[in-house]
């Protein structure tokens, strides 16, 4: 047989050469239509039978005809996992044959990013649910958060998923803002430190994260979910940028969504300063930014910026969005017409094109090699789907306790008289009295996806197994007589219930009154996105049920299962004992019983500040003098418990505080050095907070803010050294002149137990001239920790 001649492969295929010159070569190959079709996803689902997925309804677009757009190529598909529930076997084998008839129906055989939500978890029924955002900014661990992005991230590539929607860098500017659940907390650099370790864990396992939003989002005014925003260019530079600074220079994150809002009038898809200028031109940040979901349809029917869909299109091309999600709509039609009509120049759609290309090389998309199957179907037999059913498990015994790992970490207890711990072999009758005693889904937040997709489908089961805090309280103390009642709903404001949630009260011993929210969409929860608050008062007539059970004198636990810090009343100087968790995920409950038996040691910081008075918003401990309480005002914004604020079941000492010169240049070190030891009688971990106050500014400062922090795991009597080396770079601001700069002066850097309890305090003084500082300077405080010797 004569032996067929040599055929090089398409340069594109070759994967000798670099990723640039095959997405070139590709580029020049292609047609205008085959070129959009890049810059697009689809919203579908996948199906539960394995066949192919189906094109999503939604309200908010016209149906998406799969087969018409096939032939040009296909961008993204959108949360195939995500839209309805699916058995994790049947969506990849869905998913995959799907990828093989768009890979097929295309010149070029490429085939589509598969992406996902994965805020609280990979979006997908039957997968972990782990706490959301804000538990992992109450953990204060990001090493921890990027293990649990590594356990996230493997399970959705495992099933073809390519892309993740998270995390939420946006900073908590007003706690009524429904989706604070969804954000890390309300201090910059924790928000900056956590997301990084999040996307690097994300990333290592194989998927693209995407930092969202940005940027500005969070400040809308009076927390109304994409209401306008109104803050200067300083709160943007010094508020809300340096998370994303931070983890775009630190992480190697491909992806960035856009924020909807508009702010001073420049809607984010529509602001070239910001995703071209800045977030490119000056971070160098060279993967793709992709739409928030019908964000640049926005542009014409929101934001009013443009007349039709194709200006919206090259509004938001032109400003730096090169992927339209969820589904086609700008970026299809109307862009291909405006581009045949000169009125976008095909170098705009070629520089979009270039990004997603380099993404899908990279990803091994464009392999010769590449194949459709997941590595959950490698080695099954795919011709009889039913046998598939039940195989995948996304939520194994090492995820839950991962899980339970991460939501022990951040529940945080707030207040103590002494109670806590209970001893679980004391036989206690125990009054469980609230609405979230028995409610499952107590623990899961918005983007999770009983919540998020759940809801929508009553008759399908969980997929997961969701534990009540009546579940885990039996389990933790099995001595115990533990009787229920619900007193009120979430926000019915039904108060029938409340004499005999009283009468059971008066009968205990013990009252642990289980508060909170109940996660939803646009108004049909009391946290999540939509879902605002007109003030922190608990929902619903909560606050009237806590304060009854605080009158019949029996101790009163207040445990709060929520998605934003609430005022509580009487309760925060008379309860016995308050536990804060934010929607802690699937193993939530159980964290929470083992704090207050002790069996675990709490550990976790508030990531925002719980207020006194409900009305006092907005509100962060980031706020400048005037921000804070005056005699000139008759609205007091002092909190009731202050950000970084968490009690342990032990005491700790801090001493010796040393300064290595109290001086140091504006391009130098300022050197530092104390000892914490353990007084208590059991271990705990201390947080060691450093915070920086700034007296004396060319521009107003916060009174202070959190620039450094480490935990501290101590045995009961043992003692550590700290060294800390701060950089005179973490005391810049950005100037009058809109440079950041390093000003010489006076500065005290505050080692603190909360932003509320300073506890040492060195004061040093910067000398020599200003100095301006860039993307390139130091950003974090190092501590080194060493065991205690005499010195």
């Amino acid at each position: 047989m004569a032996t067929p001649p040599h055929t090089a492969p398409a340069p594109w295929r070759d994967t000798t050469l670099d990723p640039e010159t095959r997405v070139d070569a590709l580029i020049r190959a292609m047609t205008p239509r085959e070129k959009i079709a890049q810059l697009y996803g689809v919203w579908v689902g996948a199906s539960d039978e394995g066949a192919e997925v189906a094109p999503h309804q939604h309200d908010m677009e016209e149906p998406v005809a799969l087969d018409a757009l096939i032939p040009d190529g296909l961008g993204q598909l959108t949360r195939p996992f995500g839209t309805v529930p699916v058995d994790p076997a049947l969506g990849a084998l869905s998913l995959m044959r799907t990828q093989q008839r768009i890979a097929a129906g295309n010149r070029f055989g490429i085939p589509a990013v598969a992406h996902e939500e994965c805020l609280a978890g990979f979006a997908a029924w039957g997968a972990t649910a782990y706490p959301v955002p804000l538990s992992w900014g109450a953990t204060f661990d990001p090493d921890l958060i990027r293990e649990m992005a590594g356990a996230i991230g493997r399970d959705m590539r495992s099933v073809g998923v390519h892309q993740g929607l998270a995390p939420v860098l946006d900073v908590v500017r007003d706690a009524r803002w429904g989706r604070v659940e969804e954000t890390i907390g309300e201090d910059p650099y924790l928000v900056g430190t956590i997301a990084t370790a999040y996307v690097q864990g994300l990333e290592a396992a194989g998927v693209v994260a995407t930092l969202k939003h940005f940027a500005g989002y969070s400040a809308s005014r009076a927390g109304r979910n994409l209401a306008p925003v109104g803050m200067g260019r300083r709160e943007l530079a010094d508020v809300i940028l340096p998370p994303f600074e931070m983890a775009i220079r630190e992480s190697g994150v491909q992806s960035v969504m856009h924020a909807y809002t508009d702010t001073d009038g420049i809607p984010s898809a529509a602001d070239d300063e910001l995703l071209t200028g800045l977030l490119r031109d000056t971070w160098g940040f060279t993967g793709t930014v992709v739409a928030d979901y019908f964000g640049i349809a926005f542009l014409k029917t929101l934001h009013g910026v443009a007349a039709t869909f194709g200006e919206a299109a090259r509004t938001a091309l032109a400003a730096g969005v090169d992927v339209e999600l969820p589904t086609v709509k700008t970026f299809g039609a109307p862009l291909a017409e405006a581009v045949e009509r000169g009125q976008v120049p095909e170098t705009l759609v070629d520089r979009a094109l270039r990004r997603v290309l380099l993404q899908k090389a990279r990803l091994g998309l464009l392999d010769p090699d590449w194949s459709p199957v997941p590595p959950v179907l490698e080695h099954a037999d795919t011709t009889d789907p039913e046998l598939l059913r039940g195989t995948v498990d996304l939520d194994p015994a090492s995820n839950r306790a991962l899980a339970r790992r991460v939501a022990e970490r951040a529940v945080v207890l707030l207040r103590n008289d002494g109670t806590l711990p209970l001893d679980p072999a004391t036989p206690l009758r125990i009054a469980l009295i609230g609405p979230t005693a028995e409610a499952p889904t107590a623990v899961l937040g918005c983007y999770s996806f009983p919540v998020h997709v759940g809801a929508q489908h009553p008759d399908v089961p969980l997929g997961i197994d969701l534990p009540t805090l009546h579940d885990a309280l039996r389990a933790e103390f099995p001595a115990a007589d533990i009787a229920v009642a619900q007193g009120t709903g979430i926000d019915d404001g039904a108060t029938e219930g409340l004499p005999g949630a009283v009468a059971l009260a008066r009968d205990a011993d013990l009252v642990i009154a289980a508060l909170g929210d109940r996660a939803g969409l646009f108004g049909r929860g009391t946290s999540g996105e939509g879902c605002d608050a007109e003030s922190l008062s608990l929902p619903g007539a909560q606050q009237q049920l806590l304060d009854a059970l605080l009158d019949t004198r029996t101790p009163v636990i207040a445990t709060l299962l929520a998605g934003r810090p609430y005022a509580l009343g009487r309760a925060t100087d008379e309860a016995t004992a308050v536990i804060q968790s934010f929607f802690p995920g699937e193993s939530g409950t159980a964290a929470i019983a083992s704090v207050l038996s002790g069996r675990t040691d709490p550990s976790g910081r508030l990531p925002v500040t719980v207020p006194r008075h409900p009305g006092a918003q907005p509100s962060t401990y980031l706020a400048a003098r005037l921000g804070h309480a005056s005699e000139v005002s008759s609205i007091d914004p002092t909190p009731a418990f202050g950000f970084g604020h968490g009690l342990t079941y032990t005491t700790f000492t801090w001493s010796d505080l040393t300064v290595a010169a109290a001086e140091a240049p504006t391009d130098g070190t300022i050197r530092l050095a104390f000892t914490v030891e353990n007084t208590g009688p059991r271990s705990g971990t201390e947080l060691v907070q450093l915070y920086l106050h700034d007296p004396v500014a060319s521009v107003v400062q916060p009174v202070q803010r959190l620039i450094g922090y480490t935990r501290l795991d101590l045995a009961a009597g043992e003692k550590k050294l700290l060294a800390v080396e701060v950089p005179a770079d973490l005391a810049s601001f950005t100037g009058r002149d809109g440079r950041r700069t390093v000003e010489p002066g006076e500065l005290e850097l505050r080692l603190s137990t909360s932003s509320t309890t300073p506890t040492l305090t060195a004061r040093v003084t910067l000398t020599g001239p200003a100095r301006h500082v860039d993307h390139h300077r130091h950003l974090h405080a190092s501590f080194r920790i060493t065991p205690h010797t005499a010195r």
